[in-house]
């Protein structure tokens, strides 16, 4: 992998982690459509390490958010009134958001680590997250603040982030789309998402980090790891923040034309060749 390669890479991962329209599932079709060879023993390690970036940038975008949940969740605790407060209530949720695809992920890992090689299945995945997307936009009733989130809506909408294990069905998109079947509204669904991202991208590269060693040449990749990360987060940062002004006011239908889109133009290349 060369640091162009590395860096192209990199802000696709920042555009697309945030935006509802995978970025695990274009870190696989963007080398299939630009015909780039890359080593298959460092794809997934770096389709999973590259999430180190654009872990950073939801942590500092929602840096003011994370202290006041941590403040009161502990609070909580120490004066044994764990859900006296909306923040404090909030930490549990995220954590309860959590279990369903933590589990899931130690289950199929290896069925997941296929389908990074497959860009036949991702861009039918690709089509799961339009599908997903109009659903969720066809049946959502909008009207819930995050305010009122109780524990089965923090479940329902963790188990919704199983599907995008696999690439192509998009993390952001299917955790969005699970909130609004709840009926919250959209800027709130996504606010949610985006912080439940956090022990997840935290959880992966973790596991991901252990795998680098097992890599040939490590050295040598090492410098176009960083520069990727370095481009995921500051193209992450920007996604976050234009995403939630435009689900203030805009749906989701444009993300799923263009997943379906980016699906079948994907899906004619492979027949083609």
């Amino acid at each position: 992998m060369t640091i162009f390669q590395a860096v192209i890479l990199g802000i696709v991962q920042g555009l697309t982690e945030f935006l509802p329209i995978s970025s695990s599932g274009h870190l696989v079709i963007v080398p299939f459509l630009l015909q780039w060879k890359l080593q298959p023993e460092i794809v997934f390690s770096f389709d999973v390490l590259v999430q180190m970036g654009t872990l950073a940038a939801v942590i500092v975008y929602f840096w003011k958010d994370l202290i006041e949940i941590a403040v009161a969740f502990i609070r909580g605790l120490i004066e044994r009134r764990p859900f006296d407060t909306y923040a404090s209530r909030l930490g549990w949720y995220l954590i309860l958001a959590t279990i369903p695809a933590s589990l899931a992920g130690l289950l199929i890992k290896d069925a997941v680590e296929q389908a990074f090689h497959s860009p036949i299945a991702t861009a039918c995945f690709l089509l799961v997250t339009a599908a997903i997307l109009v659903l969720a936009e066809y049946l959502g009733k909008r009207q819930r603040p995050l305010q009122t989130m109780t524990w089965k809506d923090a479940v329902w909408v963790g188990c919704s982030q199983i599907a995008s294990l696999f690439p192509g069905v998009s993390r952001s998109g299917a955790t969005i789309a699970g909130g609004l079947l709840r009926n919250f509204n959209r800027a709130d669904a996504g606010r949610f998402s985006f912080l439940m991202s956090i022990p997840v991208m935290v959880g992966a590269g973790g596991l991901s980090i252990l795998d680098l060693f097992d890599i040939p040449n490590l050295s040598s990749f090492l410098l176009p790891l960083l520069l990727g990360t370095l481009a995921a987060a500051v193209v992450g940062f920007l996604a976050i923040h234009w995403l939630l002004r435009y689900l203030t006011q805009h749906s989701l239908r444009v993300f799923a034309i263009y997943c379906a889109i980016a699906g079948m133009i994907t899906l004619v290349v492979a027949y083609v060749r």
